[in-house]
């Protein structure tokens, strides 16, 4: 038999009362989750039950009854079959029904959590997906909110995979504009290859800062750019070689970045790839007589949708980002055929995607869901914006770096017991796993204050409290050695609390799905450290007498550590035993 989680099974006992009660009413229900949302939650207040479901409100608009009259016959209905799982059924408030499991199905569980696997967590429907994320600007340093980006993208691309979708990670570099013809102007005139070898991003920045202060002395260097951006668009040899090689560097910068957040990449292609498509592009969008002419311009107009027109061609007959997306989009849906996109991407270009999924109607390609995921700022420690000055960008390194050396400072003083080499491997760990939670523990439409003495706390809402934790947890099963015969009868009810937790991560999955925002996932992690501390801090383990009780409880330690591990792996947190 399959192995269910109890949100599963609590779920099959109200689809079958739901049918039954609408067979009593004359009533035709076919069950299809996707347009019946039953809301089946877990519960940390045993007020609510173990779990609480709101289906009794749903069932009352299908039946124009009242949920409370619905609560009672589905309640009826489930404890005529008496399920061994179901300690008591009760009914809260106006009709939420709210369950409670036996001591029996949860002791059932109890070594059988540090065997689960990604299969055990798998969706019924497994999906192409393709998430697109970090996109920086080529030539340019990426800055602190490409951190939370990669990050959030990351995280998401594991957790798609984690349930068993086949995912495509997909970083879509900015690579092309009028910029690009600034920066081949100035590297023609200034440029040092030795130098962009050695140190591509910085020496490139610093070129295209040369090029806009030369240009208050220099005006001609304005048309000169332009003209270098036309040969570019022409497929000027010369200008195509550079840019390619201007490419090649700036990922040898971002994948340093990249290798520390253990993000990869299976797509890696710029925005110039598709510039060659936007011809067809826009001759199809006149064939279907969605373009229509304003000023010289071509727009599409979407007042159907409250939107405002988009602009897809300009007068001198130059494309935009807008045009070069819709070009993407058919690239991606002919070549990999995806039954999903997300786009993560910063709130702050909510209309340009709300434009291009109108469109992606109007075109008729709403086979693929498109979604995106949008995010807020990274703000500084004193919760404002992070200054940002010509030629003083706070890049994502400077961010990284700082997050290590304090790293360093905590690992120096607390660690005298350690070579300088270990020292060195834990702060780096410690630093970057305190870097990825701070940017995954709220939600993603939450500001985040970057505030590195927070992150590293080892009291709290950090990476490194959820390593102690894991650590002091280990260290108790290495002290234990081998875990002899168990007896669960003997468990107590912190016990069984703690597997009524773990049981609980599954229905966190779902629910970070359903949000695509990992911080579900992230505050679990943090509860289930809090509980197992005041566990381990209460309970007597190794020194229990009772030696089957014992065992019992090392047993339960060894879930909570699988299910910390399979959190932080999700999340993109290395968990190390000595912190």
């Amino acid at each position: 038999m399959a192995l269910k989680f109890p949100k599963q099974y609590i779920l099959e006992l109200i689809v079958g009362a739901a049918q039954r009660l609408l067979t009593q009413e004359n009533q035709v229900f076919n069950f299809n989750p996707d347009a019946v949302h039953f809301v089946i939650e877990s519960k940390d207040n045993p007020v609510f039950g173990d779990y609480s479901s709101n289906a009794c409100f749903v069932l009352a608009k299908i039946t124009g009854k009242s949920p409370l009259e619905i609560a009672e016959k589905i309640k009826v209905f489930i404890e005529a079959q008496t399920p061994e799982y179901i300690e008591r059924i009760e009914i809260a408030g106006n009709g939420f029904l709210n369950f409670y499991l036996t001591n029996d199905f949860c002791n059932s569980w109890l070594g059988k959590i540090a065997k689960l696997s990604s299969k055990n967590f798998a969706s019924s429907k497994k999906e192409k997906v393709i998430i697109e994320y970090s996109s920086p600007n080529v030539a340019k340093p990426m800055h602190v909110g490409h951190i939370r980006n990669t990050i959030l993208g990351s995280s998401l691309a594991n957790l798609y995979e984690f349930v068993g979708h086949k995912v495509t990670r997909w970083n879509h570099l900015g690579d092309w504009g009028t910029q690009f013809g600034k920066l081949i102007t100035a590297y023609k005139k200034w440029g040092d290859k030795k130098a962009v070898d050695k140190n591509p991003i910085g020496e490139l920045l610093e070129l295209y800062i040369r090029f806009h202060k030369e240009l208050d002395k220099y005006p001609e260097l304005e048309k000169q750019a332009q003209e270098e951006f036309k040969k570019l668009e022409q497929g000027d040899k010369t200008n195509k070689s550079l840019l390619a090689w201007i490419l090649k560097e700036s990922l040898k910068d971002f994948n340093r970045l990249y290798s520390l957040f253990g993000a990869k990449f299976d797509k890696t292609i710029g925005e110039s790839f598709y510039a060659p498509m936007t011809d067809k592009i826009i001759a199809d969008l006149k064939n279907q007589k969605l373009l229509e002419p304003s000023e010289g311009a071509w727009i599409i107009k979407l007042d159907a949708f409250g939107l405002p027109p988009a602009l897809i061609q300009k007068t001198d007959g130059a494309t935009l980002y807008l045009t070069r997306e819709i070009a993407s989009l058919y690239y991606r849906l002919s070549k990999f055929n995806p039954d999903k996109i997300l786009y993560i991407v910063g709130s702050e270009q909510s209309l340009h995607f709300q434009q291009l999924f109108a469109i992606a109607k109007l075109l008729n390609l709403s086979k693929t869901r498109l979604e995106h995921v949008k995010y807020e700022l990274v703000l500084g420690p004193d919760g404002k914006k992070f200054s940002t000055r010509e030629g003083n960008i706070i890049a994502a390194q400077a961010i990284v770096d700082t997050i290590i050396q304090t790293a360093q400072k905590v690992v120096d003083e607390k660690r005298s017991d350690v070579s300088e080499k270990e020292k060195n491997v834990i702060a780096k760990t410690v630093g970057i796993n305190a870097l990825i939670y701070s940017m995954l523990n709220e939600s993603r439409m939450t500001d985040i204050v970057f505030n590195p003495e927070a992150m590293l706390s080892f009291k709290g809402n950090s990476a490194t409290y959820l390593n102690y934790t894991y650590a002091r947890l280990s260290n108790i099963v290495a002290k234990a050695g081998r875990i002899g015969k168990i007896n669960t009868a003997l468990l107590e009810k912190s016990d069984l609390d703690l597997v009524k937790k773990l049981l609980s991560f599954a229905d966190r999955i779902d629910i970070s799905i359903t949000d695509s925002s990992p911080h579900h996932i992230a505050q679990y992690l943090l509860e289930l450290a809090n509980i197992a501390n005041t566990y381990y801090e209460k309970t007597p383990i190794i020194k229990d007498e009772v030696k089957e009780r014992k065992n019992a409880r090392l047993t339960l330690i060894k879930d909570i550590l699988h299910i910390m591990e399979l959190g932080s792996k999700i999340l993109g947190i290395k968990m190390i035993e000595r912190i």
